[in-house]
């Protein structure tokens, strides 16, 4: 299917926010930066998003978006919950976590989008939450795997543990390890013995 020039447009502008946010940071980063890599005019770029604001929770939703349905691919596919909970953390620790955690203003980054898009973080970890909670229960109802809470409380659980991964500032290399530690440990702790 084709894209149309509004979807064009739109893609144009988000891959150059995100260039120039990850060059520059949120706070350097001006509308003329977005503009001139989206090979637009400035007012042109205002008919579309009032700010830079706006720009950075488009970014931050689509973050979620494509999370989510990674994370639930990943878990519906075969293999042992080891790999399957590995095969997932990968997917959520993709392109957007790698350029973050290599970005000298990556924290920066992280820290702008509690501050500007917490709404919208709060839903997307919810979302990711019931994602967890959905196959965990699958899981034990399968017979194939033992939990030792309730789904809720271990898919929180799970996600605590990515984001103290996440948070740790540590480069993408040594972060993609650690998620292999983390699904393989945590994969183990639901075999069914």
């Amino acid at each position: 299917m084709k894209e149309s020039i509004a979807d064009l447009r739109q893609k144009a502008i988000l891959t150059s926010a995100w260039d120039a946010f990850s060059a520059y940071g949120y706070r350097k980063t001006s509308m003329d930066d977005i503009a001139r890599g989206a090979d637009m005019s400035r007012p042109a770029l205002y008919l579309q998003y009032r700010n830079k604001r706006d720009i950075f929770r488009t970014l931050v939703q689509l973050h979620y978006d494509q999370a989510c349905k990674a994370a639930a691919a990943a878990l519906a596919g075969p293999g042992t919950p080891s790999d399957l909970l590995t095969a997932a953390f990968m997917a959520l620790g993709g392109e957007v976590l790698e350029v973050l955690l290599n970005s000298p203003h990556g924290m920066e980054m992280l820290d702008t989008t509690t501050a500007t898009a917490a709404d919208i973080v709060l839903d997307g970890e919810m979302r990711l939450h019931a994602e967890f909670a959905l196959w965990l229960a699958r899981l034990e109802a399968s017979g194939n795997g033992h939990l030792q809470g309730s789904a809720q409380d271990v898919a929180a659980t799970i996600l605590a543990g990515l984001k103290g991964i996440k948070m740790a500032g540590t480069d993408y290399t040594i972060y993609q390890k650690r998620l292999g530690l983390l699904g393989a440990m945590l994969g183990a702790g639901l075999l069914v013995l």
